[in-house]
């Protein structure tokens, strides 16, 4: 009945919480006499909840190689099926099972199958997936009760599970598995990067800090990618180049032939290092990793910035600086250009900024307006039921008070980003030239041609990056 998985907790990374959590569990597994003699109880079941690929059933399959008891796996879309009845008997069947061989662990995958909140569906009745769902809640914790039977489930839709579902008892703990820090980052590249060669001058920090936001598998479909890529190219080891390509490539899409010289080709230089100069002279903005004219995706040219520290808490200057490093691009082209020339690729940069905006305002509170939520919970909500279900409080008045604090925030973004553009004329020409002729410019090139001219403010000042080898 020992699954092996071939996973343990050392292949485990970047969750460390939850990690801890499971450890736990494992440990009441193995020695259950050090938790009763203290009068603990067993959890009964443990819900995984995160967004997809940050390691939820990774999480399961180290448990089941640790804990070396019975585990059985299946997933929450093999109990529904088109005959009513069969999902609630295969319930019991599981739990039959398991309690024969308790004690045991119950993995059930993608929960929300059937999880989903009760009495939803449209028009009642006596639903296939209701009758499965009450059958799973008196198995885990009904009249009889099952012990030594622990079930651990995993969602990303925790918003949508019944309520019953959800109390102690049924599951006691919600251990949540979140996208992982820069530290979770790293640690997660070195198990992924341990099969792998890299050159001395990769560093797993420095890809770390490069992919915000980036989740477990992510990050393991990157270093698949670049050995790839390597391989293509004829390397025997991955170099920083191979991983800088394949993050592109993740975030922005493949990439196309550079445009031959010419006006258009003139424009998105002029475009890319407006967004550069603006984003590095608005303080509190990120720093300029990279300008390229090399077209990816729909964008023709790309400016890719690296955030200084994690990005869990963001400042209203940080947010007003995206604002004004976003339109930078549009006010270069009207600047150099002229109104009548501008184009429309700023279209991706503006719908971009105007979300970001009305965050401000909406759901932030960081505008004159006032610092209180403007928008109902529901309507946010992820379930399109809910959101269609959500009344709309708000007075028109309201609505166009947002609408005119939205206007004034792009508004006065724009006009700093008019300032920069016509103030560092010199500086943009000399800029574009090095860059029409190289098509990338690293963000210490460019932030070493813009000091020549202009001083750029001491809170976006970065150390020329010194390349430290890989440790793997």
């Amino acid at each position: 009945m020992e699954p092996n998985t071939g996973v343990t907790f050392a292949d485990v990374a970047g969750v460390d919480e939850a990690k801890q959590d499971f450890m736990e569990v494992v440990e009441f597994l193995k020695k259950p006499e050090r938790f009763t003699a203290v009068g603990a109880r067993i959890p009964k079941g443990v819900l995984l909840i995160g967004p997809p690929g940050t390691g939820k059933t990774l999480l399961a399959k180290a448990i089941a190689g640790e804990a070396g008891v019975p585990f059985f796996s299946i997933s929450g879309s093999e109990f529904v099926e088109m005959f009513v009845g069969v999902g609630a008997s295969r319930v019991r069947d599981l739990f039959k099972k398991a309690k024969e061989n308790a004690p045991c662990i119950v993995f059930v995958d993608e929960i929300d199958a059937v999880g989903r909140q009760r009495g939803t569906g449209i028009g009642g009745g006596n639903d296939e997936r209701e009758q499965t769902l009450n059958q799973l809640l008196t198995e885990m914790d009904g009249f009889e009760g099952n012990t030594g039977i622990i079930v651990i489930a995993a969602t990303n839709r925790a918003d949508i599970l019944d309520s019953a579902l959800l109390r102690p008892g049924r599951f006691d703990r919600q251990v949540s598995v979140d996208v992982p820090d820069v530290k979770g980052r790293t640690d997660i590249l070195k198990v992924h990067g341990s099969n792998k060669k890299f050159d001395p001058d990769v560093s797993l920090d420095v890809i770390a800090m490069r992919t915000p936001g980036f989740s477990g598998a992510d990050l393991a479909n990157l270093l698949n990618e670049a050995a790839i890529l390597a391989g293509r190219r004829g390397k025997t080891a991955i170099s920083a180049k191979e991983i800088d390509d394949s993050i592109d490539r993740i975030v922005a899409g493949m990439e196309g032939t550079v445009m031959a010289d010419g006006k258009s080709k003139s424009l998105v230089a002029y475009h890319e290092v407006g967004h550069a100069i603006c984003g590095t002279l608005t303080p509190g903005h990120d720093a300029v990793q990279k300008v390229t004219l090399v077209p990816r995706g729909q964008a023709r040219g790309l400016t890719w910035f690296i955030p200084s520290d994690d990005p869990t808490l963001i400042s209203k200057q940080q947010l007003f600086a995206r604002i004004v490093g976003g339109l930078g691009g549009r006010a270069a082209e009207e600047i150099i250009f002229g109104e009548p020339e501008v184009t429309t690729g700023a279209a991706g940069d503006l719908q971009q900024i105007t979300s970001l905006a009305r965050q401000m305002v909406i759901t932030f509170g960081m505008s004159d307006i006032g610092p209180w939520s403007l928008m109902d919970g529901a309507a946010q909500s992820s379930d399109v039921i809910m959101r269609m279900m959500a009344r709309n409080s708000m007075s028109e008045r309201l609505a166009e008070d947002i609408d005119k604090a939205v206007k004034r925030l792009s508004d006065s973004a724009y006009e700093i980003a008019l300032t920069h553009i016509k103030n560092n004329r010199e500086a943009i020409d000399k800029i574009v030239e090095v860059l029409i002729e190289k098509e990338t410019m690293t963000g210490d090139e460019f932030r070493a041609l813009l000091s020549e001219f202009t001083k750029i403010p001491a809170e976006n000042q970065v150390a020329p990056a010194l390349p430290s080898p890989v440790t793997v």
